[in-house]
């Protein structure tokens, strides 16, 4: 069962909630998909950590519903 790029958005919007989330489907088959999370609350925390912020949001979806997740995370710069 694929997941749709809205759920993964809502997912990570509900743990994350100042997230700007962009979701690309890489193969046009629901299951391979590129997510760019840009978020404040990455501040202060490594990569790895941000990461891990995104699957804990995902609530164990990744190797069930959704196979692969090529992922960026980034903090927004100050204007």
């Amino acid at each position: 069962m694929a997941m749709n790029p809205g759920e993964i958005e809502r997912l990570i919007t509900e743990a994350i909630p100042d997230a700007v989330v962009r979701i690309e489907d890489l193969r046009g088959d629901g299951d391979h998909y590129a997510a760019h999370v840009e978020s404040r609350t990455f501040q202060g925390r490594s990569r790895v950590q941000q990461h891990q912020m995104v699957y804990q949001a995902l609530r164990g979806r990744m190797g069930e519903q959704l196979h692969a997740l090529a992922l960026r995370t980034t903090i927004p710069a100050d204007n």
